[in-house]
């Protein structure tokens, strides 16, 4: 099957979507737990190295390359400075705001990418029922996370600001690897590694700006959250979700993403003990039927 020609997603592609989602859910638990001894930047760079050493490893022993060569450099160079602004933002807007409110301006990313899917991207318009779908699974995670935190940190309205700067990042950096890949035959290890390794200079940046002289505390858990977030989420997770980009509509696929905050309130009760909060449930049903409407088979 040539790329991005798969309208529709089948059953085995919604399971693989709901592993990934599940992963990143727990990503925002091992944040938590990383943070206890790496400054945010300090880990986003250190991830990004490791992933894609990891990639370059994996890649080279399928007798595959993950660089761009020639004219095409300039694809990969704006896909990784994309993403590195997007965790850039990210981390620097988690200094000013509450981590619930962070995460639901973080994942307006998904209106973000369907409205840039239909700016940009031939054969994936948004339709009334779509519009409908999406709206209905961001309702759901309003409804998890629109309970106001009791003491808001003074200055938390810049960073919602910064999340939402992430968002658009993270948004443009998903509709471009579709549009690029529409031109060029790029497959998903070259624009995973390039989102990663031209990432790196960016997420440096950050850490000389935001966390220089900040200690780093090793042990046990510190470093399993750090792998979680490297091999698991960085590595695994993300090739993976690459190879969708390559295959399905990106409106379809960015629908999935409201799950990851929901899954990541889950866990985080599971295994760190926060309360789960009633809202989770209905929060749930609205996420499945926004998905059901997104990816509906429409008649023609």
């Amino acid at each position: 099957m040539s790329s991005g020609t798969s309208k529709h997603i089948p059953f085995s592609g919604i399971a693989l979507l709901l592993f990934i989602c599940l992963i990143w859910g727990g990503n925002m638990v091992s944040i938590k737990i990383g943070n206890m001894g790496f400054p945010p930047m300090v880990a986003a760079t250190v991830r990004s190295m490791i992933a894609a050493t990891l990639l370059w490893g994996f890649a080279t022993a399928r007798g595959k390359s993950v660089w761009m060569k020639g004219p095409d450099i300039r694809f990969g160079v704006t896909i990784g400075i994309l993403f590195g602004l997007d965790f850039l933002f990210l981390y620097w807007g988690t200094a000013y705001t509450v981590a619930s409110r962070a995460v639901i301006f973080l994942y307006t990313h998904s209106f973000w990418a369907a409205i840039g899917a239909h700016l940009f991207l031939k054969g994936d318009r948004l339709t009334p029922v779509k519009t409908s779908g999406l709206v209905i699974s961001f309702l759901g995670v309003v409804l998890v996370f629109g309970v106001k935190s009791g003491n808001l940190p003074p200055n938390y309205w810049i960073g919602d600001l910064l999340e939402v700067v992430a968002a658009l990042f993270w948004a443009a950096t998903t509709v471009y690897i579709k549009w690029s890949t529409g031109k060029r035959p790029f497959d998903h290890y070259q624009t995973l590694f390039s989102q990663l390794f031209y990432s790196i200079p960016v997420l440096a940046v950050g850490w000389l700006i935001l966390d220089l002289g900040k200690p780093v505390v090793l042990s046990a858990p510190v470093l399993g959250a750090l792998f979680y977030q490297s091999v698991v989420v960085a590595f695994i997770c993300y090739l993976l979700w690459f190879w969708m980009i390559h295959t399905y509509p990106v409106g379809r696929l960015v629908s999935f993403l409201f799950l990851v905050p929901l899954f990541g309130v889950l866990l985080s009760g599971v295994l760190l003990g926060d309360p789960l909060p009633l809202q989770l449930w209905a929060g749930l049903g609205c996420v499945g039927s926004g998905i059901y409407l997104v990816n509906r088979p429409q008649s023609v």
